[in-house]
Formats: C-alpha cells, structure tokens, sequence
C-alpha cells in the first residue's frame, strides 16, 4: 500500500514538472526530495547532511522503492549504503514476528558500519536495527532479537548460527541485501548465502552491491533473483580518478625506515597501512609504535571487543594510523581516511582496487603509496592492466635502491603468460 501511493505520487510529480517544464528546465538538478521520500526520511537526510545523491542512489533508489530486484555495480565509498538503506527503511511495514529486512555482508566491521548507517538514516522513526556476527557474547544478539528487529545485519556464519537456533525467523522477510557480494564470495561464503536465501519466503525483493560483477555472482543472480535491472556505476573500469597514486621502489629491508618516513613528512590525517599477513600486520604495529603516535593493528585473529574499541579509536581520530589486512580492511568504512600505503604488495591485483577504495571516498581527494621491491615487476604490471593506466614512480631523496630499478613485464610477454595459463 506505502509503495502504491509513492508511485500515485511521483507519477503527479512528473504530471507537474511536464505542465511547468520551463522552470523546471530553469531550476537546480533534484535531488533526495524529487524520489517521492517521506518527511521523516528527508529530515534524516538533512541531519546527516545528506544533501545531493551519489549516482549510485540516484540510480538505485527509485528502482527499489518499485520492489524491483537490483543489482548495483558501484566502487567502494560511493554510498552504496544508503542506496539500498533508505528505500528499505522507506518500506517498512508494521513491525510483526520477525525482521522485515536481511542485509548480508563479509565482515563484523562491515556490519557495524551499516547498523550505524541504517540507525542515522532512521533518526527519529520506529526502526529497530540489529548487527549479529561472531566475536562477541551472543546474548546481546538474543535479547536484541527477543524484544523485536525491523532490520537485521549480519554476517553470513552468524545468520546461519541464530536461523538453526530458530532465534531468527524469517517468516517476516521481504527484502534481502547482498552487500560486498563479490568479497563475500571471494571469502567462500557463497555456500552459506545460498542456503539463507533458500530460506527466504517468495515473494521478497533481493539488492545484490558489489565493486565488481563476476560470472559467480551473475549466475547467483540468475538462480535467486526475478528480473534484475542491472546499474553500472563504474562504467567498466576500476575508477580511481580522485585518488593519486604512486609506487616506490625499495629494497625490502628498508620498507619500514620508508614508512616512518613518510608518515612523519605527510603527517596524514588518517592513514591505512596494508600487510599480507596477520603476523606481518601485528609485528608492524609494535614497530611503528615505538616512532609514530597513534598506531594500531586490526585483524581478524584479535577479539571482538579489541577490534571494535581499535575501529572506534580510527573513527574518532584518536587512532591515525591503522595496520590492517585484506579481510578486514575491506570492511573498513571511514570518510576522512587521506592516505593509504601498500607495505606488500597485493599478491592478487584486485586487492590492490578494493585498498585503495579506503581514501578517495565520496569524492574526496587521497593519496595511494605502494612500495615495490626491485624483483616485484609482474604484480605491478598487473595492477596496471587492472586499471589501465601507468603508476608514476615517487622517488624517495635518501631511499634509492642501491642495485637496479623494478623491471615491468612487457605487454606481450604478459599476453603470452595469461594465454599459456
């Protein structure tokens, strides 16, 4: 019923905007308060100074609120959250036996960046949002759930862990998210997605967001989703246009001394430092502390309450320089992140996108260091083919590696190594 009466309404809308087309044609581009949104939405977004949508929510918002599935290729920090957030909030019915919404995503950080989104989006509204996921008492979960969800968020494991408890029903479910749908894949979850939304009542509409569209997930779209209006946002190339980006050649014994370096030279407003490893990431850390203020470590070997008092401390500023892993930094969603430093380079070039992805956001300015050892040639080249373009080496005065330059594969034997493969 909520959703007819949005479209008798956007269907009068644009009645209005044809019979006065000249000041239409006169006035500023529309934004939030052109799709038909409730006052109580508008005011949120106002709050939150929400003010213009980014393409992704211009692009989605309207479809979801049709009830359409949706799939929505946007790059990291386009705002892709609250492209699916507030059509879902927008649509929310009386609240009855269980949660109305699921949101899925890959990590406990993910999830609690997307509570904390959906509870700003729903200020002053009867919306009860709760994050499940593992490193912490389930109990909270429980009560949370016990006393009444409209919204839940969680990842994959912990959803399954709660359905097979019968603590979460999903009798109640319409709409299904699939957030960071390629890393959640990429990360072996696909077997668990498929038995959650196995258990989905139909009808229910699905919003599956991702950076990238592999043929896995277009065939999990094929098998869950009815009629999807697919939105590319990225035009089909990773897009890093804000983001400049740099690699540095060094010798791999003087990748620290380079790092402390530069930290101190750039004095970053907040900084992502990316490691291959858990243990690398940890002996890092304890490194650093003794030359720059403010560090810490996350990753997902530390408890649950050590990983969120760390993420609290990086989005209050109180912690500036952040040590982190793939995993968990992907999950990493802070606006104001100014500089991001490839310590290893990635041994997958996609990695290298979603690193990068931290700074840059929302149409922020960022800076993107990688550090290369003379023989890292081949994965260089690889990131360069990934986004098609040459990253400029920085030359450090002080830090020149002392036997030879990185050596790029060529084009053609690169060619002939993918076709040999």
């Amino acid at each position: 019923m909520r959703r007819e009466g949005l479209r008798c309404f956007m269907g009068f809308r644009v009645f209005e905007e044809v019979c006065l087309i000249q000041r239409a044609v006169e006035e500023p581009a529309p934004g939030f308060q052109s799709m038909g949104l409730s006052p109580a939405m508008l005011r949120a977004l106002k709050k939150a100074r929400y003010f213009t949508p980014s393409p992704i929510q211009a692009e989605l918002i309207p479809e979801a609120l049709d009830g359409k599935d949706v799939i929505g290729q946007a790059k990291t920090g386009t705002g892709k959250t609250a492209a699916f957030g507030i059509p879902i909030i927008e649509m929310l019915e009386q609240r009855g036996k269980g949660p109305q919404a699921i949101i899925l995503a890959p990590t406990r950080e993910l999830v609690q960046q997307i509570v904390v989104e959906l509870t700003k989006l729903a200020d002053s509204q009867d919306v009860a949002v709760c994050g499940i996921y593992g490193g912490e008492p389930i109990e909270r979960q429980l009560r949370a759930l016990t006393r009444g969800v409209d919204i839940v968020v969680g990842t994959p494991g912990r959803v399954l862990d709660h359905i097979e408890r019968r603590t979460l029903y999903l009798g109640d479910i319409f709409h299904v998210v699939l957030d960071e749908a390629d890393r959640m894949l990429d990360i072996g979850f696909r077997p668990d997605i498929e038995r959650i939304l196995r258990k989905v009542p139909d009808p229910h509409q699905t919003l599956l967001l991702s950076a990238t569209i592999s043929d896995e997930i277009r065939k999990l779209a094929q098998r869950y989703m009815y009629q999807a209006v697919a939105l590319n946002l990225s035009k089909d190339e990773p897009s890093v246009e804000t983001i400049q980006q740099y690699y540095i050649t060094v010798e791999n014994e003087r990748k620290f001394d380079l790092l402390v370096h530069l930290l101190r030279r750039d004095s970053p407003r907040q900084c992502i430092v990316f490691t291959r490893t858990k243990r690398g990431a940890d002996r890092l850390a304890d490194r650093l502390r003794g030359k720059v203020p403010g560090v810490a470590t996350i990753h997902g070997d530390l408890a649950q309450s050590v990983r969120n008092r760390v993420m609290q401390g990086f989005r209050d500023g109180t912690i500036p320089v952040l040590v982190a892993t793939d995993v968990v930094g992907r999950g990493i969603d802070v606006s104001d992140i100014s500089h991001v430093i490839n310590f290893d380079i990635p041994d997958d070039a996609e990695n290298y996108l979603h690193r990068i992805g931290r700074t840059g956001r929302m149409g922020k300015d960022g800076l993107a260091y990688m550090f290369v050892c003379p023989d890292q040639g081949e994965p260089l080249t690889a990131i360069e083919s990934l986004i098609n373009k040459t990253i400029p080496t920085l030359n450090v005065e002080g830090f020149e590696p002392a036997r030879r330059e990185v050596r790029r594969v060529p084009k053609f034997q690169e060619l002939f190594s993918n076709i040999r493969r």
